[in-house]
């Protein structure tokens, strides 16, 4: 298995919280891209390092409707950052 890092070389394992830097530019449908695009900046838990390294993390958002919808991104090292928690946390 890779040794995960992120953009300054702190160690990324399953339940990491790291906050994402950048989300990638793919072709998403309007409504998609911009749940996508509000994942920029979150703090986000690892739940999966897969094969090449990326650590995969999930967000979920509750629509009108009453139904949810999550999208999930692989992030490389440049694309996030170790979240430290807060004193007294």
């Amino acid at each position: 298995m890779m040794d995960t890092k992120d953009r300054d070389g702190n160690s990324i394992v399953v339940g990491s919280h790291v906050q994402v830097l950048s989300v990638p530019a793919l072709d998403f449908e309007p409504d998609e891209a911009e749940r996508v695009q509000s994942m920029l900046g979150d703090v986000l838990e690892v739940y999966e390092i897969d094969l090449y390294g990326q650590a995969w993390v999930e967000k979920w958002w509750h629509l009108d409707s009453g139904e949810s919808t999550s999208h999930s991104l692989a992030l490389r090292s440049d694309e996030m950052v170790l979240s430290k928690p807060k004193a007294g946390s």
